[in-house]
């Protein structure tokens, strides 16, 4: 006989996925009936009604079933539905941004693997289980492998490919290795039973912590690092992002780093509805692991960048910069068991709006790439952009936003996300003054890269505005993905005067423990 408590939880997690379903099963029907009659206008119809299908489930579907056990699968946390709303509202923006490239012999299986790749971003944001969250990113990254294959009309899109596919799939074999490892010492693949397991809380001393587990740790740490671009495990992003088409490097650019770090929080402890301690605090050599994967990522994805002349690989090393900032949040936030009853004090949050924002600019830089070149002359070199001013205002005005929220200037959303970055790591608590030593040092460094990366996205500002067209405008009938470029522009813009919305969403997200006025705002809120 059944156990009915079982069927309950079983029937809160179904609800749990609704959205993600619905997002499947429009790939499902897109893939099926794209076989017999394949037009872009009809599959981009179909796969925007998919999206807003998800938002309204997503909006009304019960988002905490009643009696769901914690060894669940998913969690109806608020950091589940942060995600998922970013991942839903990316997808929708993606679907516009890559019309330039579709044409009807591909359009089915681009707008499907676009979706399946969606509903995983979506699952690793609630995935509370190891198995769970290793399928959700496979999920991500299989389509990922089409997409990137799909156009492969040259050696450099073969290349990218073929590169792409076989580090992914040797990241993975990492992961599972890592995962191995946090199973066996635990016996449970529960990511809350999995820290409960690990943890020892004892007068504010973390005691008992196999030395295994940081191996499994570190283990895991290098199999994301290659979604997120952390150096060392970055030299794939320049090739990919410059040989494979520019709407599937916008997806490529955005949706593994939100997912890795997503992943990263989860498995090390730090997201979930309740963050009472973390098995891989400062007493342990993970913050300064973590802290030098930061340092060198920020450092060598700028000092690269400037060598550039290729504004794809020059957006590629920019990527692995971003990373390295984003990286902070992780470091920030490992001092959380020093901060309770530190309001204020955080790491995740500021994650959460960084990447956001991140992927605000750096999709609407993608977007501009591929609305100003064409199938015969995309847009590969700095100077292919000469005097795109001239030729098209708007396109430049909007790259011009981008690329100053690249950079971090006031009064764009790149400034707001830095500036939580950067105070954050001032401020975290530590037991030791050497560690928050290093937690400054690590902040000065990062503004440092931050003036250094100010002098290549300048060079292309200057090539725009101060330079004379090298070649005839093109013209292009691409106006779903010049709309796109606008509106990403017009939110960087809009999130850098007035970033409040964003910045409430992330700490209702990943609250601080100890700060007891964000939870109260953060249940009137909810109420």
């Amino acid at each position: 006989m059944t156990d009915p408590l079982l069927q309950q939880t079983l029937k809160g997690v179904f609800q749990l996925a609704v959205p993600e379903i619905a997002l499947i099963g429009t790939a499902c029907v897109v893939f099926l009936f794209g076989c017999v009659y394949n037009r872009r206008c009809l599959w981009f119809g179909v796969s925007l009604a998919g999206v807003a299908l998800a938002a309204v489930l997503a909006a009304t579907v019960e988002t905490e079933p009643p009696s769901l056990l914690t060894v669940a699968p998913l969690v109806p946390d608020g950091a589940a539905a942060f995600v998922r709303w970013v991942a839903l509202i990316a997808a929708a923006v993606l679907l516009f941004v890559s019309w330039a490239e579709v044409d009807g012999t591909n359009a089915a299986e681009y707008y499907g693997c676009l979706l399946v790749a969606a509903a995983g971003v979506s699952l690793v944001g609630r995935a509370n289980d190891l198995i769970t969250l290793f399928l959700a990113l496979e999920l991500l990254s299989i389509p990922t492998y089409i997409l990137l294959y799909l156009p492969a009309r040259n050696k450099l899109n073969q290349e990218a490919a073929a590169k792409y596919f076989l580090l992914s799939v040797m990241s993975s074999a990492v992961m599972l290795f890592g995962f191995s490892y946090l199973y066996g010492l635990t016996g449970s693949t529960n990511l809350a039973v999995i820290t409960d397991a690990l943890t020892k809380t004892q007068g504010g001393d973390v005691q008992g912590l196999n030395p295994m587990a940081l191996v499994g740790a570190v283990l895991v740490i290098a199999a994301i690092g290659f979604r997120i671009t952390a150096v060392p495990f970055h030299f794939y992003a320049p090739d990919v992002y410059e040989g494979a088409p520019a709407g599937v490097v916008a997806q490529l650019a955005f949706f593994p780093k939100l997912a890795g770090f997503v992943a990263l929080a989860r498995i090390l402890g730090l997201l979930g509805a309740d963050v009472r301690h973390i098995p891989f605090d400062t007493k342990t050599q993970l913050p300064l692991l973590l802290w030098i994967l930061a340092a060198m990522t920020m450092c060598i994805g700028n000092v690269l960048a400037l060598l550039q002349d290729n504004v794809r690989r020059m957006l590629a090393y920019s990527s692995v910069a971003h990373g390295g900032y984003m990286l902070m949040g992780i470091v920030v936030a490992s001092s959380l068991p020093d901060a309770i009853g530190q309001p204020g004090i955080g790491g995740i949050d500021a994650l959460l709006v960084y990447i956001v924002a991140y992927g605000m600019m750096t999709v609407g830089s993608f977007a501009v790439i591929l609305y100003l070149g064409t199938p015969d002359q995309p847009i590969e070199s700095i100077d292919d952009l000469a005097g795109a001013s001239q030729s098209h205002p708007v396109a430049a005005g909007a790259m011009t936003v981008f690329l100053f929220s690249l950079i971090g200037l006031p009064l764009t959303a790149g400034f707001a996300g830095k500036f939580l970055l950067f105070v954050g790591a001032f401020s975290a608590p530590t037991h030791t003054a050497e560690m928050r030593n290093l937690y400054q040092i690590m902040a000065v460094i990062a503004a440092i890269n931050a003036a250094v990366g100010a002098y290549y996205y300048l060079r292309v500002v200057g090539v725009m505005y101060l330079r004379t067209p090298l070649r005839p405008a093109t013209r292009t009938r691409a106006v779903p993905t010049f709309v796109a470029a606008v509106t990403l522009a017009a939110a960087t813009l809009f999130f850098g005067i007035y970033p409040e919305p964003i910045v409430r969403a992330a700490r209702k997200a990943a609250p601080v423990p100890g700060a007891p006025a964000q939870r109260i705002t953060a249940e009137r809120d909810t109420k």
